[in-house]
């Protein structure tokens, strides 16, 4: 599933600073962090990382949500991710 999103954002995209590429990139490295932690309780570090993985990916969303909903909508529904509370 992963391959395909890639495929379809990259294929669309050809700038790789776009704000949905940079959003799919850190959904993986969220992804990939999350199961390694599943293993390993312990490694703090790799804690410290998601937690600023996620903070960055949520002020993208935040971003993207603002300036362009359709984007938005579309990319958190190819990425299967929630919807994140703007306040």
């Amino acid at each position: 599933m992963i391959k395909k999103v890639f495929i379809s954002v990259s294929s669309k995209e050809e700038n790789r600073g776009s704000v949905e590429f940079q959003i799919f990139s850190f959904t993986n490295k969220i992804r990939r962090l999350t199961s390694h932690l599943e293993l390993h309780k312990k490694d703090y570090l790799s804690q410290r990382g998601l937690r600023k993985i996620l903070g960055k990916r949520q002020r993208l969303l935040a971003y993207l949500s603002k300036k362009n909903g359709a984007h938005y909508k579309e990319l958190i529904g190819q990425l299967s991710i929630r919807e994140t509370k703007i306040s």
